[in-house]
């Protein structure tokens, strides 16, 4: 029974050790998946990362305790596969199963933030792409490929007119030739099949469309002024009248509107793009218009308040928008808020 008695307290204390070092094992590997207390980390992965650099990588900044746990992880979830090109957004307060799982989703995919604002020409627009971090030279150079659009291609020597100005989240390693299409398929959205109807009830061709509404968004002062000068301009179009608008004089000029001098003759020069020294609409369009002159064309506002037509318009010193039916009425104005 002695013999017997101390076999029993041996297996005892043996049993004793061996959950207590199964416990232990078990609060070891407990403190492997928990939070590693780092600070927050952005990891980019690039092409041909490994999970095992990345792992190291996390272990490191303190994103995991141990990055073989971590890759334990993601294989025993069959998700070791799945890194993806991009960002992850991580921190240290994640636990190692939930920044397992964070690494199976999708990737953010790094941008960089351009805004093209309204009314800007082509020559302006390498300058916004460099000071972006792009090649604006490689850039210019696309931009003058007037084949990309079917609507400038073989009329006019660049792409002007048909960039649409907006806030584009570009790929940093975007070709030139990507980052100009983009822009020519999001101007090409704004051309629906119920908007070119529109336009052609109008007399206009996608291209004068365009155009018109170039030379609206170089006049208007604010987004409220663009029915009116549409409606003025299309009623000179019927009318077989000049359009007069002194922004395709700069245009066709290469200078910019404050530039031009009437006293050196800028007004009385010949160019495609004068609107002074001919009729109808310039050679093509003078800037890329946004979607408010875009529509203001499409829903012009043609006559005042009497009935009569609306065919002369004068911006005063007071910034008010005065329009008129006869010349004589828009010499007066002239004289009373210029």
């Amino acid at each position: 029974m002695r013999r017997g008695a101390g076999c029993l307290r041996v297996l005892a204390v043996f049993a004793l050790l061996l959950f207590g070092a199964l416990g232990g094992a078990l609060w070891y590997v407990r403190g492997l998946l928990g939070p590693a207390g780092g600070p927050a980390y952005t990891l980019e992965v690039k092409p041909g990362d490994t999970l095992a650099g990345v792992a190291g990588t996390l272990q490191e900044q303190r994103i995991v305790k141990n990055g073989d746990v971590l890759r334990f992880l993601m294989r025993r979830s069959g998700t070791a596969g799945s890194l993806k090109e991009g960002l992850y957004d991580l921190s240290g307060t994640m636990t190692a199963e939930q920044v397992a799982e964070k690494l199976a989703g999708p990737a953010r995919i790094p941008t960089v933030s351009v805004t093209i604002p309204e009314g800007r020409r082509v020559r302006d627009l390498s300058a916004i792409f460099q000071k972006a971090g792009f090649d604006g030279a490689a850039i210019l150079k696309v931009l003058n490929d007037a084949s990309l659009s079917p609507h400038a291609g073989g009329r006019q020597p660049n792409l002007e007119g048909f960039l649409f100005p907006a806030t584009y989240d570009l790929r940093p390693q975007a070709t030139p030739r990507q980052i100009v299409q983009t822009l020519l398929d999001r101007m090409n959205q704004e051309f629906t099949p119920e908007r070119v109807a529109s336009a052609k009830k109008l007399g206009l061709s996608v291209r004068d469309w365009v155009i018109l509404a170039s030379m609206v968004q170089a006049e208007a002062a604010n987004d409220a002024e663009m029915p009116i000068i549409a409606g003025v301009f299309l009623n000179r179009l019927r009318d077989g009248m000049t359009l007069g608008s002194d922004p395709t004089v700069a245009y066709g000029l290469g200078k910019d509107l404050p530039e031009l001098d009437r006293s050196a003759g800028d007004f009385t020069k010949d160019t495609p793009y004068s609107t002074y020294t001919r009729a109808g609409l310039p050679a093509g369009p003078i800037n890329n218009p946004g979607q408010a002159a875009l529509l203001a064309v499409l829903s012009p506002k043609r006559t005042l308040p009497d009935g009569r037509d609306a065919v002369y318009f004068l911006h005063g010193l007071n910034g008010n928008i005065y329009v008129n039916h006869t010349y004589a009425e828009h010499n007066r104005d002239i004289a009373r808020y210029r």
